[in-house]
Parts: C-alpha cells; sequence; structure tokens
C-alpha cells in the first residue's frame, strides 16, 4: 500500500524551473541552474538533518520532476537513436563490432 506524501506539485516549476536544452542534437528537458542550485541545497539540509517539512515537500516535488524527466528524456534518446521509420537509424546499419580504445595523454 502506498503512503500519501506531501509534496508540492512537479508541475509547480514547470514555468520558471526548466529549459530545453540540446544535446547531440537531441532537444531534452533540463532543470534551470537556479531550481539545480536549490534541489542541491535542500539535499544538503537534509543530511544535516535541518530540512523543515516545507522543504521536505518543496525536495519531493522536485524529485518527482527529476524522475520524470529522467524518463521522458531517456525515450526521447531511444526513439531517436532507433527509430524504426529511420532507415539511416535501423538495425540494419547497426555496426556488427565494437571496439574500446585508449589513448595515452601527456601531461
Amino acid at each position: 500500500m502506498l503512503t500519501p506524501r506531501r509534496m508540492i506539485e512537479p508541475s509547480h516549476w514547470l514555468g520558471q524551473g526548466v529549459r530545453l536544452e540540446t544535446v547531440n542534437g537531441l532537444r531534452i528537458f533540463k532543470f534551470t541552474s537556479e531550481l539545480q542550485n536549490r534541489s542541491d541545497e535542500l539535499l544538503d539540509r537534509k543530511k544535516m538533518g535541518l530540512i523543515t517539512p516545507d522543504e521536505q515537500a518543496e525536495l519531493d516535488g522536485i524529485s518527482e520532476l527529476s524522475q520524470i524527466f529522467t524518463y521522458a528524456n531517456s525515450v526521447l534518446m531511444a526513439e531517436s537513436q532507433w527509430s524504426p521509420n529511420s532507415s539511416e537509424n535501423s538495425l540494419h546499419n547497426a555496426p556488427t563490432t565494437a571496439v574500446n580504445t585508449a589513448a595515452y595523454q601527456s601531461l
């Protein structure tokens, strides 16, 4: 059975704490630096045992939004790489071998 918990709804931050960023040609959801800093601050307060119930509700909402973005971004990435409608991304064109390489870099 799920235990209800108090939290600020993740949609609260959609207008002010979310941005789209292009990474390798793909647009993904990310937190603004302000929202990321607030999340980090709340996590630090929680680790120190200083978080208030209101702050915990805020952290829970931010954490839920992070989980939603992680899922949405992973779906976007998977679909962009292996789209069945794109001949260049088809499994027929996937490499049949893989190589790991390392290069020495002098300091």
